[in-house]
């Protein structure tokens, strides 16, 4: 005899994204790189951060467990879903120089919690775009925004909803 289990449940509630920087906001279809502006790993938005020199704070857009931690990238687990926040871009590259963890796998964190500090504008200097997406992993083709493309947010103001 098969047994079989039932599926789980999509979450029936929106999941309120948070910006995870100080910046402007951009359409994801705008970032300089075609996996994000092609939406490959879920839709979303980025931020352009403030690039005036020395470290920023990075912080959770979402309260949940840190499911990834690179120097450059995280991911916060919350309600069966998964929040994607991309410190910039080619970043990896630099084997996390320039960028400080604060947080470890696993910990649990609240919405504006601070998570990475980096340098957005070593990251220029050293010729690589600084925007940040924010992705909803493998989420639904599109997200409610909160804030239109080109508006000023500052680390912890709603930035979309994952519906």
């Amino acid at each position: 005899m098969s047994e079989t289990r039932p599926e789980a449940a999509a979450p029936t509630t929106p999941l309120v994204v948070h910006a995870p920087v100080d910046g402007t906001v951009l359409a994801l279809a705008d970032v300089p790189d075609p996996v994000f502006a092609g939406a490959m790993v879920g839709p979303g938005l980025a931020i352009a951060p403030r690039v005036d020199g020395g470290a920023v704070a990075a912080v959770a857009p979402v309260a949940g467990t840190i499911a990834k931690l690179h120097p450059h990238a995280f991911v916060v687990a919350a309600d069966g879903r998964a929040v994607l926040v991309h410190l910039g871009l080619d970043t990896v590259q630099l084997a996390g120089e320039g960028f400080e963890l604060v947080v470890a796998e696993g910990d649990r964190v609240d919405v504006g919690d601070v998570v990475v500090r980096w340098d957005p504008a070593a990251v220029e200097a050293g010729g690589r775009s600084p925007v940040c997406p924010v992705v909803a992993l493998d989420g639904p083709t599109e997200v409610a925004g909160r804030v239109a493309p080109g508006a000023a947010v500052t680390a912890g103001d709603p930035l979309f909803a994952w519906e």
